[in-house]
């Protein structure tokens, strides 16, 4: 008779059988439950701003085999915020007091901790390739936000990492678990609009803005590890996030911190152009800009309008400009697909805030909206959940619908257009050695150097 196993070395062993395809765990999905507390999947929570209170940790708490067990902030009154959150949320499903939320101020200490076996990590861009890459390393299951990293040199340390260590990793670009996007890029893929031509995404711009005037650092806020591997700058509200309430944060419009939108929104339709294009581990071989527009005169300094294009080794072309309607085009022989979210839902701050959006999904020709994907025809795997599918792949020891490699991938294409953007000119881009050809000027914006103490390191 087989010795009934820990969670801890259930959890273990489904690390260890990912990176060495060993044996499946004795443990049944059906022991995870209310009932099996000892089997639940213990999650902490890194960063417990906007976009984790709101996407991230409901997306976890919602499911009885999972526990949101501990949250981290390098704001302490954030943290406190969070961590009142995830008890309010369990006093009030299980009907009774809950006070079992760990806090902590520093993601390295929050590692170490032996019964965690999994983290969303929710912090701002530029933080995510090296927190990610720690984590790892810690042997902790992992769903990032996107995009994967601030530089395509930090998004290929992360994906070898992650990959090594066999942990479960989901990049939080939850279009792969929408139905419309998932069934748009299978209209594709199985030739309903003909041979695929071009691609157009669509996606917004940042306006200017933003107060430069340098303040106190707030005695709650952990500034230098805030700006983690990025240089030494002045503290300033309109850079960092909201001292009151969750609104969206400045750091967005900064270039020190991010891209802006092309890796905001792109990260999410580009990823789905690739899906279409069949390219979700590949990238262009060229790359251009057509026009850009970088906010000056305030703080923020992020790309505004803009039109930039690429085009892949298969022939297809790609074109990313504010100028089209928020989602994806897909442009064949035969007609044309369109897809977005429809009327999501976005913040007041937020660029496209009260505009009438598009169309979930559209076509040349209605009767390609009404085609069914043969069983013998090209499938994607079917999420309806992106935090349950991560949950359910560290529980069942099965692939993540968005793994790091196709999360570098399409973040690294949104870099390679924002570099487009920045040197405009044609670039010559080797997918295989992610290296410019005969560019040493481009080669050199594929990293940033890094403060010592927050590297991203293998």
């Amino acid at each position: 008779m087989k010795k009934k196993q820990s969670r801890r070395e259930f959890l273990g062993k489904s690390i260890k059988a990912s990176a060495l395809l060993a044996i499946p765990s004795i443990v049944p999905a059906s022991a995870f439950g209310r009932n099996a507390p000892s089997n639940r999947i213990n999650v902490a929570a890194i960063g417990t701003g906007r976009i984790s209170r709101s996407h991230d940790m409901p997306g976890v708490w919602r499911y009885d085999y999972a526990q949101l067990m501990a949250v981290c902030d390098l704001d302490s009154i954030r943290v406190e915020e969070g961590k009142m959150l995830v008890n309010e949320y369990y006093t009030k499903r299980d009907g009774k007091p809950f006070d079992g939320v760990k806090l902590y101020t520093d993601y390295r200490e929050l590692l170490q901790n032996k019964d965690i076996d999994a983290v969303l990590i929710s912090t701002p861009d530029h933080t995510h390739a090296m927190i990610g890459a720690a984590a790892a390393r810690a042997g902790k299951h992992i769903y990032m936000q996107k995009p994967a990293s601030l530089t395509i040199a930090e998004g290929r340390v992360i994906s070898d990492v992650v990959t090594k260590s066999g942990v479960k990793f989901q990049i939080g670009s939850q279009q792969r678990s929408s139905e419309q996007f998932r069934y748009a890029a299978e209209l594709v893929r199985n030739g309903r609009i003909g041979e695929l031509k071009t691609v157009y995404v669509g996606l917004p711009g940042d306006p200017p803005g933003g107060k430069k005037d340098e303040m106190p650092v707030p005695k709650n806020l952990n500034y230098d590890m805030w700006l983690a591997s990025t240089p030494e700058v002045y503290y300033t509200v309109d850079r960092v996030h909201p001292q009151a309430g969750y609104d969206r944060p400045g750091w967005l419009r900064c270039e020190q911190f991010g891209a802006g939108m092309i890796t905001g929104w792109g990260a999410h339709h580009i990823d789905s152009a690739h899906w279409g294009m069949g390219m979700e581990s590949s990238g262009p071989v060229e790359i251009w800009c057509d026009k850009v527009e970088f906010a000056t005169g305030g703080l923020w300094d992020v790309h505004g309008t803009f039109k930039t294009g690429a085009r892949y080794a298969n022939g297809v072309t790609m074109i990313v400009s504010n100028e089209f309607p928020n989602g994806v085009k897909f442009e064949g022989t035969n007609g044309w697909v369109f897809v977005s979210r429809g009327d999501y839902q976005v913040t007041s701050s937020d660029p496209g805030a009260g505009k009438t959006q598009a169309k979930k999904l559209d076509a040349s020709d209605p009767t390609i909206l009404t085609s069914v994907i043969g069983e013998n025809e090209f499938h994607f795997t079917v999420s309806k959940s992106h935090h349950g599918n991560w949950l359910e792949a560290i529980r069942d020891n099965k692939p993540t619908i968005a793994p790091v490699e196709e999360a570098h991938r399409a973040c690294s294409t949104c870099l390679l257009h924002h570099i487009s953007m920045k040197l405009k000119r044609k670039l010559h881009w080797d997918p295989k050695t992610e290296k410019f050809k005969n560019d040493s000027e481009a080669n050199t914006m594929l990293s940033r150097k890094q403060r010592k103490g927050y590297e991203t390191v293998a």
